[in-house]
């Protein structure tokens, strides 16, 4: 019994000394892993700039019903690819149409902007949210349009 005892404890100091090994963070970094943190160092500080033709778009008077549209031209004016990875408008009836590839520094794209304004007689402001690698991370810009109802339908039938 005794041989036993000591052959597990003989056994146990084994398993310990050479399972302790204790790694340092620096063994287990990659060279990939040091030109992910040079490349994001050298793009420290730097951001796509939004830069938009106009703010506004006034579409004036419209009957209501009609469907509507506008382009309003984003520019890059930063120094790192600009993606605009999502646009919504403030309802259902406002559907903006951004670019899908990378803006680059320096290039212009149209992002096409509809409206439709059945049910929606009167005055109409809606926003458009874009969602960017902007410092910010967010855009916005606006259309509205004077939308006048439909006719009532007469009460009486021939």
């Amino acid at each position: 019994m005794m041989k036993k005892s000591i052959g597990y404890v003989a056994l146990s100091v084994v398993f310990l000394t050479t399972s302790c090994k204790q790694e340092s963070a620096a063994d287990k970094i990659t060279s990939s892993d040091m030109e992910a943190v040079a490349a994001a160092k050298a793009l420290e500080g730097k951001f796509p700039k939004v830069k938009l033709d106009k703010l506004e778009h006034d579409f004036g008077t419209i009957n209501e019903g009609d469907i509507v549209e506008t382009e309003f031209m984003v520019t890059n004016d930063g120094e790192v690819d600009l993606i605009i990875s999502d646009a919504k408008g403030s309802c259902g009836c406002t559907v903006p149409q951004p670019p899908k590839e990378p803006i680059k520094p320096g290039a212009s794209a149209p992002i096409k902007v509809s409206f439709n304004s059945q049910g929606k007689p009167g005055a109409q402001k809606k926003m458009v949210t874009l969602t960017t690698n902007t410092s910010k991370g967010y855009e916005t810009f606006e259309i509205k349009a004077n939308v006048t109802p439909k006719a009532g339908i007469s009460a009486t039938t021939k």
